[in-house]
């Protein structure tokens, strides 16, 4: 009876090695196919361009096919439910944006949940809004924008891509912690002729929009919504500098499907890491205003909740609605 019961102990450990050994296997030989990367805007926008340029630096880094599938519509919603509806199995990933954290809160009838059907992979980089101001407009500062909106309160009027924008949470951030009255108004298209010919005195805009502009002398730059100053443009000072805490900046990262295996999770991480560190895809990335945010995945998730937290509050405090 003993050897019996050593002898269906041994069978039961090997066996149980052998069903553990594939999935450990295939971890290590991870990825054995192209791999889909769902970019949830049109080709030749930003996260488009970015989501091609780590397409192919994670294709030549794990020697397998890192595919860009273009999945444009409803602000994100579209591309993101098809990844939060794919095969947990490490071969379709969403390039994430700090959009995704904000309509988290922002839509309620979605067919997804963000939080529950999608798990921080890696990521990537983030790039700044800037507050730019133009000529006519009495302001050159932080702090004077912030005394001169508490002086003149409801009178600013900001220039914005529309509700529920990246630019525009980042402006109602700032309205929340400094206590400034402005109004935002929205554009369906580019606000830029009206900026820079004064017909709108200011903007939170992404740094890549008005850049050109700045180093022009066209519009002036007084703060990034970075924790900290961007290596984009060093000499733009950080909103931070003058409001403790404030951060809204745009960034990317990879999502997965939630219960994608760890080992595939880490090895994504590890690799895009790898990439986004590398001297040369780190200058192709900092000239597209984009400053690079290697970060592990446990890091990285706690990131990510902290930024639903956050707009979570802000889209509370500032009623933001979308039609």
């Amino acid at each position: 009876m003993k050897r019996s019961r050593r002898v269906f102990l041994a069978f039961a450990g090997s066996s149980a090695a052998a069903t553990a050994l594939p999935r450990f296997a295939s971890a290590l030989d991870y990825p054995t196919r192209p791999v889909h990367i769902v970019v949830a805007f049109a080709a030749g926008l930003s996260p488009d361009i970015l989501g091609r340029l780590i397409a192919q630096a994670l294709s030549e880094r794990l020697n397998q096919q890192f595919i860009v599938d273009n999945r444009p519509g409803a602000a994100s919603n579209i591309g993101t439910e098809v990844v939060a509806h794919a095969a947990a199995d490490g071969y379709t990933m969403l390039l994430t944006i700090s959009g995704n954290a904000i309509n988290a809160t922002l839509y309620t009838h979605l067919n997804f949940d963000f939080t529950r059907d999608l798990t921080p992979v890696a990521a990537i980089g983030r790039t700044p809004f800037v507050i730019v101001v133009n000529s006519e407009f009495p302001v050159r500062s932080v702090p004077e924008l912030i005394a001169y909106a508490k002086s003149n309160p409801g009178k600013i009027k900001i220039a914005s891509a529309g509700p529920g924008t990246g630019p525009h949470v980042a402006c109602e951030l700032f309205k929340m912690m400094t206590g400034a009255d402005m109004v935002q108004v929205p554009y369906k298209a580019s606000y830029m002729t009206d900026l820079l010919g004064g017909q709108i005195p200011i903007a939170f805009s992404p740094i890549a929009q008005i850049i050109q502009d700045v180093r022009a002398g066209k519009l002036t730059a007084i703060g990034v919504t970075t924790p900290t100053r961007s290596d984009a443009a060093p000499e733009i000072p950080a909103i931070a500098e003058f409001v403790p805490g404030y951060a809204a900046s745009g960034w990317y990262g990879i999502c997965a499907p939630t219960g994608t295996p760890d080992e595939v999770v880490e090895k994504l991480n590890a690799a895009t890491t790898a990439c986004v560190t590398d001297p040369n895809l780190k200058s192709r990335l900092l000239n597209l205003g984009v400053e690079p945010m290697p970060m592990s995945v446990a890091n990285f998730k706690k990131f990510v909740a902290d930024e639903i937290a956050k707009y979570a509050k802000v889209i509370q405090f500032a009623s933001i609605k979308v039609e």
